[in-house]
């Protein structure tokens, strides 16, 4: 029997959905199936509108292997699981002749425990957290949310919290989940045969397609204990962002609030003794913590080590301690003893990492601003550790007895792929050697016209932004734009000062158009108001760069106030510039400015969604027309037309505001 060629599959898959085919939709199609029959490794850069997901979907399944696909955002892994996948499995069934299975796994905590729901949560007395279902009707936000959650409990056949709308706060979700350290184990727990994260584990087991988020990916591959079923094909799409999130995952960090968790935990399972012991260190440690300034730690002071010492070798008392002891007078023994050994462990761990040292880690002291007084008012305070790179790690583990393939709309920086893939421990494009991985990169292009479609505007008239600084002449500028555009933009700024001082200085400036500031409702119900009314404006930081998708005329001005580089105080990139530079490379380059083109690249691309978008990307910064790295930084975005004329561009945007207008 001769098998289906990839066209006709592709076309049955693009059809079932609702789409149109597109040349680059196809060539990557064509890409993932090579590399996948070649067992080798591949970068896709799929510029927004190519349809990417069936790009890599419809040769996977093709193949017939097990394949796991990793998503950093909620709405990508919804729309493979709910639209794409359904439809291309159906559309592939008569031609395959064979219907695979497909499932979502997630973490642990990610799903209802019915231990937790059902038997309550181990109570640290001093936290005062009451019987969550005691009142009949409970006033209090966490109370309503609580009786919501057990009143789903009922309804659910997953139990995964994604799937509850609208969902409740992390404080109440805490109540009724635990993470895999404080799980009871299926075989232990009184409600093993009914558990939602089981039954997700089992699904995927009998699953040839598996649809997980980045962070579970990172702990299969760090931790050594593997999370996923084993399987031949790896795609991860929104392969920017895995570098972040793997680093995220190996990132540890003590405060003071958790190590008195874990001696309040600990307690009451524990003798004397060791409990002692344990509160003594978590003095000594909270002390130190209440005088630490924020910055990184070359070098680990004195103090500080003998207190991380005392800390662990605490710790190691009371896991021994738990381990040996049995209290019947605990009520809900075997849950008290897990919930208190997972908070011992969590800090022990920590505190060994620190204290046994490592070049490839840097540490650091954090401060926020402290929430709650009395007894809480320093916690604020962290001390945290994360690998200085997360190259090697990801070279050993994800690029080993399967092909991988990464995909997204940025991954070519400064008009290559090299950028990324050292991110990811690949080596220079084509370049071979025993222990680097053999990979490649296609760009397939965009089928967006962006020429015509767009300008790239930089305001080279106005001053050089000064760290915190007052720059009245960019919120002049800025003020001057929002009104040629009617409205209608997306503020990125670099810091979350930024956007609130313009905020709260455009809205006394021009009334008329409204400013929606992040952090004032739910990113979604903002975007979903921003969306709604044209003359609206989203002002925001970090997760509006990479998280907002308007297409239409609601968007058709997005501006960035300046460059995002990271700040020159960042402890982790300020080190990972110095260890380039110490290995005789441009730190700068390396880190501070590929840091800021992928976060440019990104914001560049809100602004063309759709076929009939048009619109400015204006950069109120005129380093990136007047510095020697702004020709890499403009060569990461969109192929826009380029101006410095304000005058041009404020006729372009009265332009497009007036066919907008005409249009509705």
């Amino acid at each position: 029997m001769t098998q289906p060629s990839l066209p006709e599959l592709l076309h049955a898959a693009v059809t079932a959905v609702g789409g149109t085919e597109r040349p680059g939709q196809v060539a990557m199609a064509e890409a993932v199936a090579e590399a996948i029959d070649d067992g080798a490794h591949l970068l896709v850069q799929a510029g927004t509108g190519t349809g990417k997901s069936l790009g890599y979907l419809v040769p996977a399944l093709a193949h017939g292997e097990r394949v796991v696909v990793a998503t950093a955002t909620l709405a990508l892994q919804r729309q493979l699981v709910e639209r794409d996948l359904p439809r291309t499995v159906e559309a592939l069934h008569p031609i395959l002749r064979r219907r695979p299975e497909f499932a979502m796994l997630k973490g642990r905590s990610n799903y209802l425990c019915l231990h937790r729901l059902h038997e309550g949560v181990p109570q640290d007395e001093e936290e005062g957290l009451f019987d969550q279902f005691e009142a009949a009707a409970p006033t209090s936000k966490l109370g309503q949310d609580l009786l919501r959650l057990r009143d789903w409990s009922d309804e659910t056949e997953t139990g995964d919290r994604d799937d509850l709308t609208p969902g409740v706060s992390d404080r109440a979700w805490s109540q009724v989940s635990v993470s895999s350290r404080e799980c009871l184990g299926a075989t232990k727990c009184a409600y093993g045969a009914e558990c939602f994260a089981e039954a997700a584990r089992e699904r995927a087991k009998l699953a040839e397609v598996i649809v997980t988020n980045h962070a579970l990916l990172a702990i299969d591959a760090i931790e050594g204990a593997p999370v996923l079923p084993q399987h031949e094909v790896l795609i991860v799409d929104e392969a920017h962002e895995l570098v972040s999130r793997v680093t995220g995952v190996a990132t540890g960090e003590l405060t003071p609030g958790q190590v008195n968790r874990a001696v309040r935990r600990a307690a009451k399972l524990v003798n004397e003794k060791a409990a002692d012991q344990l509160q003594t260190a978590a003095e000594g440690f909270e002390r130190l913590m209440e005088l630490a300034l924020p910055g990184r730690l070359e070098e680990i002071p004195e103090d500080l080590g003998y207190a991380l010492m005392a800390l662990r070798d605490a710790c190691r008392t009371v896991i021994s301690a738990i381990g040996s002891t049995r209290d019947k007078s605990v009520q809900d023994e075997d849950a008290v003893r897990k919930q208190a050994l997972a908070s011992v462990e969590s800090v022990h761990d920590v505190a060994e990492r620190i204290t046994h040292g490592s070049e490839w880690d840097v540490v650091w002291y954090e401060r926020h601003e402290p929430r709650g007084g009395g007894a809480y008012r320093h916690s604020g305070a962290s001390l945290r550790v994360a690998p200085m790179s997360v190259s090697g790690l990801l070279r050993e583990k994800l690029f080993t007895d399967r092909s991988v393939v990464l995909t997204s709309a940025t991954l070519k920086l400064g008009g290559d792929f090299n950028g990324v893939g050292a991110s990811l421990g690949l080596g220079p494009e084509g370049a071979e050697g025993d222990d680097l991985p053999l990979w490649k990169g296609v760009d397939v292009g965009s089928p967006f016209d962006y020429p015509r479609q767009g300008i790239l505007y930089v305001a080279k008239h106005l001053a050089r932004p000064a760290r915190d600084g007052d720059r009245k002449d960019m919120l002049d500028e800025l003020t001057e734009l929002i009104q040629a555009a009617g409205g209608r933009t997306l503020g990125l700024f670099s810091s979350m000062r930024a956007a609130q001082l313009a905020a709260e200085d455009l809205r006394s400036r021009i009334p008329e158009y409204p400013i929606l500031l992040q952090g004032e409702e739910t990113l979604g119900e903002l975007i979903k108001n921003f969306a709604a009314d044209p003359r609206t404006c989203l002002f925001g930081t970090l997760s509006l760069w990479q998280g907002v998708d308007v297409p239409g005329p609601s968007c058709q001005l997005v501006v960035m106030d300046k460059i995002p580089f990271p700040r020159p105080d960042d402890p982790l990139m300020s080190a990972r510039q110095k260890a380039v530079e110490e290995a005789g490379g441009n730190g700068f380059m390396a880190v501070a400015a590929t840091h800021a083109a992928l976060l440019m690249a990104q914001g560049a691309g809100r602004l063309v969604r759709a076929s009939g978008d048009r619109g400015v990307v204006a950069v109120l910064d005129p380093r990136l027309a007047t510095a020697r790295y702004g020709s890499y930084l403009k060569a990461s975005m969109p192929d826009f037309w380029y101006t410095t004329d304000r005058n041009q561009v404020r006729k372009s945007l009265a332009a497009i505001d007036a066919a907008a207008k005409q249009a509705d």
